[in-house]
């Protein structure tokens, strides 16, 4: 956690003094930071995995230089599966930091796979992007893990469960456990079948919005979307599980 007292100099040295990698980063880039005059530091994206103990946590920091300009660093902190020590590593860019997770974890970042444009396009960063577009173009490896991204989960929620209009979406128990979502994730499982329903075309999706709690605890909505209504409206239902949701879409599929 970020101390809120501690002065921009003694956070970028205790961020320098705790990365494994820190003497790669460019010379320049190093002494500009020494002239930073304030910073700030925020959680980007978090990811959990219980079953394996495999936790890894990336961090934007972000400094204000004395010639008016600014720079970032980003963080990724993380332990391996088996291992409980903590390991900090530090980069110029997000994508940098991207490969680390896939060199690390043997995964490519949902973020990465979502924006593969990742790098600014200069010289200095042209073998980080063709081995970015090197890991997206490999096959997706069989064991996914999630990427939360850091951002307004609990509003997030919020919304997922107001547009439900199933009698049976998750009731307000599920929704007081919401409230305290910090990081999310929309992965789309089932996306773009048409089928006839009573005769007429109807479209179906099935998204899964996956939640991390703020004590550790990991929560799915299931959220179907179509348009297998009397008059053809767009419609949303909501679940607490892939089960339900699946068996809600094969009962609003079913030729009548």
């Amino acid at each position: 956690m970020s101390d809120p007292y501690e002065t921009t100099e003694a956070h970028l040295d205790r961020l320098l003094g705790r990365a494994l990698n820190s003497f790669d980063l460019p010379d320049r880039l190093v002494e500009r930071l020494t002239t930073a005059l304030a910073h700030s530091s925020s959680l980007h994206t978090t990811h959990h995995s219980p079953a394996t103990g495999i936790w890894r946590e990336t961090h934007q920091h972000t400094y204000l230089l004395a010639d008016g300009g600014s720079a970032s660093l980003w963080e990724l902190a993380y332990r391996q599966e088996g291992d409980r020590t903590v390991r900090h590593e530090i980069f110029v860019s997000k994508a940098e930091t991207c490969l680390a997770v896939a060199r690390l974890f043997g995964e490519i970042p949902a973020e990465a796979a979502l924006d593969p444009a990742l790098l600014p396009g200069d010289d200095e960063h042209d073998d980080d992007a063709a081995a970015l577009s090197a890991l997206l173009a490999a096959p997706a490896p069989a064991r996914r893990h999630r990427e939360y991204t850091v951002e307004q989960s609990a509003d997030h929620a919020r919304r997922v469960l107001r547009r439900a209009e199933n009698e049976d979406r998750p009731g307000e128990r599920t929704a007081e456990r919401l409230r305290s979502a910090y990081a999310h994730q929309i992965t789309q499982a089932f996306g773009g079948r048409q089928c006839l329903t009573d005769g007429r075309d109807a479209g179906f999706s099935l998204y899964e919005h996956a939640f991390v709690l703020l004590d550790g605890a990991e929560v799915s909505l299931w959220e179907v979307e179509h348009t297998a209504t009397p008059d053809g409206r767009h419609m949303c239902e909501v679940y607490e599980s892939e089960a339900a949701a699946r068996g809600a879409m094969e009962l609003r599929a079913r030729v009548r």
